[in-house]
């Protein structure tokens, strides 16, 4: 279990880019780094436009001579100071990734990364690349994948309690854009611009969530070829697509099915997955994320809880209260921030560390998987081998 007691002889200097006032995201990334002393935010460029940001900062009690009118004068000028910034988090739209992200590995700086990490293939093997090379991280922050729940189901397959998988049924179908709201929405107009959101919409934006979490749960599944459908129900939205259908073949004959959608009218969360075994099948839900249903053939549904003794011991490590006390999704970004400072002191003094997280490989894999789709759906929803 987790008491919040320090794990680092200090917590690591970050500075964030976006995440400003009114912006989604930026609010959690900086709750959850904060949690157990892992983090100390103590710069920032948190808007495009420099005083609006500087307000902002300023009530985030950073310091006026740390807030910068954008991230090429917060790396330039963090760089020459003895207590400069040792990692960035980017929470910008999806276009200035790459280019962020890149300057901040070439600046000897770790990065936690929004998703998608990049455009393409080719952007985000660059930044693996430059991560080797500088001897950083790049994390991508996928954030529903540090439920203790989601390592329980991990665990149950790895030690064979489904037997050998055969289907991946996933879904993340929200309604929230079931018409146009990026008309009076600006956090939800930049995703549906093909120059700031990038090839995909709901692909990108909730699609890979599920991917994530079933590349987490499955890690010996590898996508040999697939198949996707996207539609853009709200027209002005083309060529970017508001639901999509994909089918994808695994390396072991196991057979993948998600339902990537933002107009499915009515659904306020929308994320689940199921794997089917040949003895028995799991499913974890967000509406209950601290849950986990078990069901083996021939046997009552089982529905296991967090914290409980039962479960593995791996995932009783990342519990943050009593087994009667629900958690929610900033204890899963907390979860996953833990790691991404582990990890990022590890590197940095030269030891090993062994836990899994999102990382620049993942970051990677997951706009592979996209251009996949994009692929398959712009050729007539055809079968495409995996590349």
């Amino acid at each position: 279990m987790i008491y919040g007691e320090k794990t680092l002889d200090r917590p690591i200097r970050i500075g964030m880019v976006g995440g400003g006032r009114g912006g989604q995201i930026g609010y959690i990334h900086r709750i959850a780094s904060a949690r157990d002393f892992n983090f100390q935010l103590v710069a920032g460029a948190f808007d495009v436009n420099p005083e609006r940001g500087k307000d902002f900062g300023l009530n985030l009690h950073v310091k006026e001579d740390r807030l910068y009118k954008d991230y090429k004068e917060m790396f330039e000028k963090e760089k020459t100071r003895e207590d400069g910034i040792e990692a960035v988090i980017i929470a910008t739209p999806n276009f200035l990734h790459y280019e962020i992200a890149k300057a901040a590995l070439e600046n000897n700086l770790h990065v936690v990364c929004e998703k998608p990490m990049t455009f393409t293939v080719a952007e985000a093997e660059d930044l693996k690349q430059l991560s080797e090379k500088h001897k950083k991280i790049v994390c991508t922050t996928f954030g529903y994948s540090g439920y203790q729940m989601i390592e329980q189901a991990r665990q149950m397959v790895k030690n064979g309690d489904l037997g050998p998988i055969r289907i991946i049924n996933m879904v993340y179908a929200h309604g929230y854009h079931n018409v146009a709201v990026e008309k009076h929405n600006a956090s939800t107009k930049w995703r549906v611009d093909p120059k700031m959101a990038g090839p995909s919409y709901v692909l990108g934006d909730v699609g890979i969530h599920a991917i994530y979490l079933s590349r987490i749960i499955c890690p010996d599944l590898k996508i040999k070829k697939l198949m996707c459908s996207r539609q853009s129900f709200v027209k002005s939205r083309a060529p970017l697509e508001d639901n999509a259908m994909t089918i994808q073949e695994y390396n072991n004959g196991a057979i993948g099915y998600l339902w990537s959608s933002c107009v499915n009218s009515g659904s306020m969360y929308g994320l689940k997955i199921r794997v089917v075994g040949e003895k028995a099948s799991l499913e974890w839900n967000e509406e209950h994320p601290y849950a986990l249903s078990y069901e083996v053939q021939g046997q009552p549904k089982q529905t296991m809880i967090k914290g409980a003794d039962y479960l593995y011991p791996s995932a009783k490590e990342d519990d943050r209260g009593a087994t009667d006390v629900v958690e929610g999704l900033f204890e899963s970004w907390s979860n996953l921030y833990a790691r991404f400072a582990q990890a990022m002191y590890a590197i940095d003094h030269g030891k090993e560390y062994n836990k899994w997280y999102p990382d620049v490989n993942d970051g990677l894999e997951a706009v592979r998987w996209i251009e996949n789709c994009v692929k398959s759906a712009d050729n007539g929803a055809t079968w495409v081998d995996y590349k």
